[in-house]
């Protein structure tokens, strides 16, 4: 091998084991070297290559941030807290452990999960007013929309919590007395608000908190007491309730992650953060999912009904919920813990009718080559909204016990977003396709006017005020 191959051969695995991405810009003959750290190249690197952006809708190829909260690996399947995986957690442990160890990072002693657990229970009451506005609401109205209005309100009640009253650096000092008074308060008083908001819909005066259940017997306890003098909720419906608030705890960036996170940016306070997540969790293509499921299930009324279904999707006239997941590249491992939790709640309380039409769904998407091609695998709402379903909840309230687990996962965030100090205020570009620069033309000149539909739904109402005219008042 003569001296100039050896050379080039060790050029080119000196390339190899370098962490780098080399990008020749044919436009200008330019050659870029990118560093590459833990498989990701910096957004600054590339805004260096002018005037090139990234277009990248949905952020699906983007990392906003470093985290070190949750993990997932969709090639393999995996979900990890703080690196515990999710199985280990479900069959182990409680919610409260759980939100313990994505707020603070690590599995709680005796002594703090004792503390911890006494100081969210202790906040589990809410202000009355607070209490009188939930009480406010049309009976119909959703609870969705009911849930992101209170928890928007409730910082309302604490202005010491709110930068723009007490000072812009009240969340920028980690897990202080301050700090720590906000987790407990918003994890203990959401599961009564939540409580609060399924009697509401149900025409049911609010029952207190109790101050001798744990967290999961203490919301079942709120909304299922009528005039009992001595309830206690089944221990198995409980202990099922909880592990389906671990399953919901964190998912990483999801929309609604990511919204609190990008709140969290601006400054704004906890509150106001949480309740943008809400709004984004109440989507029909993210937390309201599993309310979805059941629709779609109801939609298709039986098992005989499925194979039109299948064609209708594959035709691209209907939208099959509970299948497939953005990241998961083979089967949600939620979704193996939560079929194991589905046959128990289902022997304790009965198989829900929906449950065969799921099962079929579920088998002829395992074999079909469209959804096995498509990794169109059952997730965690397949089978999420059954359960919730056997246990009697509306399916327009599935959704709120999503966000009751999905809310420590979202203080975490919110607290590491607050604590990092690469965090800058969301402000992503976009790609202008619009019109270019034009001169004003007055209203009395030809327009070309927008060529869109302007009108909006008139009601049989209106339209019979409007077949009336004024008739002058007699003297």
């Amino acid at each position: 091998m003569s001296q100039v191959t050896k050379q080039d051969t060790a050029a080119t695995e000196q390339k190899k084991n370098e962490q780098s991405l080399t990008v020749v810009d044919n436009r200008s003959g330019k050659t870029h070297v990118l560093p590459i750290t833990r498989n990701t190249i910096a957004g600054s690197d590339i805004l260096k290559i002018k005037p090139l952006r990234v277009f990248d809708p949905g952020y699906g190829a983007t990392c906003a941030a470093k985290s070190s909260i949750t993990w997932i690996n969709g090639e393999k399947g995996i979900l990890e807290y703080r690196g515990y995986p999710i199985e280990q957690l479900a069959e182990k442990s409680t919610f409260l452990e759980v939100a313990f160890l994505l707020i603070y990072g690590e599995l709680p002693t005796i002594d703090q999960a004792k503390y911890f657990t006494q100081r969210v229970m202790s906040h589990t009451y809410i202000h009355e007013d607070l209490k009188a506005m939930i009480g406010k609401f049309r009976y119909d109205a959703h609870p969705m929309a009911m849930l992101m209005s209170v928890m928007a309100a409730m910082g309302s009640f604490h202005p010491e919590a709110n930068p723009q009253l007490a000072g812009e650096t009240i969340y920028e000092h980690g897990f202080d007395d301050f700090m720590n008074k906000q987790i407990h308060r918003i994890i203990g008083s959401m599961s009564t608000v939540c409580a609060y908001i399924y009697r509401h819909r149900m025409g049911r005066p609010f029952v207190d908190p109790s101050s001798t259940l744990n967290y999961s017997e203490n919301f079942l306890y709120m909304i299922d007491n009528l005039n009992h003098k001595n309830f206690v909720p089944n221990p198995k419906i409980a202990r099922a309730l909880d592990i389906l608030l671990i399953l919901h705890a964190d998912h990483e960036f999801n929309a609604s992650t990511a919204t609190v996170r990008s709140i969290a940016s601006t400054g704004a306070d906890i509150y106001t953060a949480l309740s943008a997540g809400i709004g984004a969790l109440y989507g029909r293509l993210h937390g309201a999912a599993n309310s979805s499921v059941i629709y779609m299930l109801e939609e298709i009324g039986s098992v005989d009904k499925i194979p039109q279904f299948i064609a209708e999707v594959k035709a691209k006239k209907r939208k099959v919920y509970g299948m497939g997941h953005r990241v998961y590249k083979r089967s949600d491992p939620r979704s193996t813990i939560i079929r194991q939790l589905a046959n128990e709640v289902f022997e304790l309380l009965g198989k829900e009718p929906l449950v065969e039409i799921a099962l079929e769904l579920e088998k002829v998407a395992s074999t079909d080559e469209y959804f096995v091609s498509r990794n169109l695998y059952p997730n965690v709402d397949l089978f999420s909204g059954l359960i919730y379903k056997a246990m009697g909840i509306p399916s327009d309230y599935m959704t709120v016990l999503f966000a009751l687990g999905r809310t420590v996962g979202w203080v975490a965030h919110y607290i590491e977003t607050n604590n990092d100090p690469q965090t800058k205020i969301t402000r992503p570009f976009q790609r202008y396709e619009g019109e270019g620069t034009r001169d004003y033309i007055p209203i009395t000149q030809p327009r070309k006017g927008a060529e869109v539909n302007l009108k909006s739904h008139q009601s049989a109402e209106s339209r019979r005020r409007d077949a009336g005219s004024d008739v002058p008042q007699s003297q």
